[in-house]
């Protein structure tokens, strides 16, 4: 492998040429890679002889075989940091985590109880009889909810999972450990949740037609009642504007007067602004974040150029060649379709007869339906959306940009019988992760302003984890698998679950917001070079389970927290004695601003062009060091001016609390302002985000 040649050369064509002068057939037949953006070299299927040859060329830096590399990891966990020789705690496998979600597939060897104690004294759940489920010392409960009207002919009537949703969740966030797991060989490696000793509870809420608000707030009270320790819920609606009309809400706000902490997606609606999701103060929203990996599904042209593209393909052609045609070339004029219109190979726009057992080439990316029921054996979209996910589909399948689907069509209008093939998805290093993916849902917060949601980023792209036997791997389908690979914040929340439960279990008196404020403390800072919402994509940042065992202080807060919250939002004592299930009231001392609700992050907003400065009342406890000396550390960019009083925090004992105000002033044009606040004691970096922003929400 050396460097790139100099000017502008096509090194595919370099290669080609080489191997001409070494292989008695077609030099492009055999070329499998051609390495043409970070240096130069290309892999191709050579004899010995041949290879001998190719040695002995002028200009060659090494020619050797390839090898077979095993993954050792589906990398989530790993990525954080978090593997699986980390630190346990001899009660992790008292803690129950209790998932709200589609049932779960209980014959999954990631639910596998071999190993495991009797259930913990503390449960006081059931296994709700059904003739097709059963529950062990994992799987130590569970419930359906069944509305009429949501179930439709494929649901099990029973905590099953029909879907997969609820098996990917479950055991992203307690699954045991399991060697060898793939989609069909793609990503193969160890899956496991965060915490895989923990007790998981069911608690199936959602069928096919939905998941209703009836059955939710059901759940969340069997849920409290039963005795979890951590509620995940990887669901939400359209965007919220009033907590007491969202169900989520409501349970997770009579979870936490239980010390239940409720961990919940942010929602697939990004990158729209105010977009985010699940955004009540005392519940745990969750953004979905990429990885170090990502896969790459490439296209080999007759001509042997090669293009990679962003699909996850399960199917290997294995090399061989197809005719190509271009959608363009093949309109259904039986139905009066114009090549015009089938060049986007929309439903029925194509022509049976001229793509049956051909790739097909499309110029616009709608879904695979047009090609599939034209009987095209594979396809190739040109997509001009992003790339930062994949999906699987049920035939080869690649999406490439818009350069190199103009590069395609060149091809195919200037070649007699153009040819090509569809690669197996492989991965590559991605290397610009942890950034937020497009489509996880943005603040602002659309209740409160100044409330910072989303509250933290963790892995939600391209996840691999346990899958529901009687779904398929795709819709239009027929192939089922054990595990499954999709994306969404569905698969960041139970990332953040599996972490909350494993500071649980190290801290099983913490409060749920002792538990939030650890994890967003100690979150790994991130950056707007990547993602240019800032905050309102990542919140605090990336979630670092290890650090947050030993966050230092935390930000505590209960259930008098948040009614003075309430009472200073404007919602009236019925509403809050709703909620709240007592007498609770608003006066003038119970009135409070969002500005002094004890957040781990910092959020003031105001319309554009406006000067603002906010006052936050703050109180820390010490969970660290008991005798510790804490130091303000303030990054304040033009723009915005940060004081806080006192600038030094002391602390003599562990449990200890001590106040601080923070003033924040800003000048406000269009765009976000981020600063932050650290308190360091020389070993702990207690850090909490401070946004100031323009908003047209107010």
């Amino acid at each position: 492998m050396g460097d790139l040649p100099k000017g502008d050369v096509s090194v595919s064509n370099i290669h080609i040429g080489m191997l001409e002068e070494i292989v008695s057939g077609v030099a492009s037949d055999v070329l499998l890679y051609s390495y043409r953006r970070s240096f130069d070299g290309f892999a191709a299927k050579l004899t010995e002889d041949e290879a001998n040859k190719l040695k002995g060329k002028e200009g060659v830096v090494s020619v050797f075989p390839s090898q077979k590399k095993q993954l050792h990891t589906s990398r989530t966990w790993e990525f954080m940091g978090f593997n699986k020789k980390m630190k346990t705690s001899i009660i992790e496998s008292d803690i129950i985590i209790g998932m709200l979600d589609t049932g779960v597939w209980p014959e999954s060897e990631s639910f596998n109880d071999t190993g495991f104690g009797p259930i913990p004294k503390k449960w006081k759940g059931t296994c709700q009889k059904s003739a097709n489920f059963t529950c062990n010392n994992k799987i130590i409960g569970a419930r359906y909810y069944l509305t009429d009207g949501d179930n439709g002919p494929e649901d099990f009537i029973s905590p099953r999972d029909a879907e997969g949703h609820g098996t990917h969740t479950t055991s992203t966030a307690a699954g045991g450990l399991v060697s060898q797991a793939s989609l069909f060989g793609i990503a193969k490696g160890t899956v496991r949740g965060g915490v895989p000793s923990a007790r998981i509870a069911v608690y199936k809420i959602c069928w096919s037609y939905g998941c209703s608000d009836e059955g939710i707030l059901a759940a969340f009270d069997d849920a409290i009642a039963d005795g979890v320790d951590i509620i995940s819920l990887s669901v939400g609606s359209s965007i919220p504007f009033d907590y007491f009309e969202d169900s989520i809400a409501i349970g997770a706000f009579h979870a936490m007067k239980k010390g239940i902490l409720t961990s919940n997606s942010a929602g697939n609606g990004g990158p729209t602004p105010g977009s985010v999701v699940n955004v009540s103060p005392w519940s745990l929203t969750v953004a979905a974040s990429t990885i170090d990996r990502k896969f790459v599904t490439k296209v080999k042209l007759g001509n042997g150029q090669i293009y990679e593209g962003a699909t996850i393909n399960t199917f290997d052609l294995k090399g061989k060649m197809y005719p190509f045609i271009y959608g363009g070339d093949a309109p259904n004029l039986t139905l009066g379709v114009a090549s015009e219109f089938s060049r986007y190979c929309f439903p029925g726009a194509l022509n049976a007869t001229l793509v049956k057992g051909k790739i097909v080439f499309c110029e616009y990316f709608t879904d695979y339906e047009g090609v599939l029921e034209a009987g095209a054996l594979g396809a190739v979209f040109q997509d001009t959306g992003n790339k930062d996910f994949q999906f699987s589909y049920p035939l080869p399948f690649s999406t490439l940009n818009v350069n190199d689907g103009r590069m395609i069509i060149n091809y195919l209008n200037t070649t007699e019988n153009p040819t090509a093939t569809i690669f197996k998805t492989s991965q590559d290093n991605n290397q610009f992760a942890p950034f937020v993916v497009s489509f996880s849902s943005r603040g602002p917060n659309p209740i409160t302003t100044d409330i910072l949601k989303p509250d933290l980023t963790a892995p939600g792209v391209d996840i691999l984890a346990a899958w529901s036997e009687a779904s398929t791997v795709t819709e239009d389908d027929t192939r089922r698998t054990r595990y499954n690979i999709i994306s969404g914040t569905s698969m960041s929340c139970p990332h953040a679950t599996g972490a909350a439960a494993y500071v649980k279990s190290f801290h099983p008196t913490w409060s749920p917001a002792a538990i939030r404020s650890a994890l967003m403390t100690t979150a790994i800072p991130m950056t707007s070079n990547n993602n240019i919402e800032g905050e309102h994509a990542y919140g605090a940042g990336h979630i670092n389970p290890l650090q947050a065992t030993d966050p230092g202080l935390v930000y505590d807060a209960g259930e008098i927290d948040y009614v003075k919250f309430l009472c200073g939002q404007g919602y009236t004592i019925a509403n809050i004695q709703l909620i709240s299930g007592n007498s609770s009231s608003c006066s003038e001392e119970t009135d409070g601003t969002v500005w002094d609700l004890n957040y781990p992050s910092f959020a003031l907003s105001s319309t554009p062009g406006k000067s603002i400065t906010r006052v936050f009342h703050r109180t820390v406890t010490n969970v660290g060091s008991a005798v510790s000396n804490y130091r303000a550390v303030v990054n304040a960019p033009p723009g915005l001016i940060i004081q806080v009083q006192p600038s030094v925090l002391s602390f003599e004992y562990v449990g200890q609390q001590q106040s601080f105000v923070v003033t924040v002033g800003a000048e406000l044009g269009n765009s976000m302002i981020s600063g932050s606040l650290i308190w360091d004691d020389g070993v702990h970096q207690v850090k909490s985000p401070i946004v100031a922003y323009a908003s047209i929400m107010l």
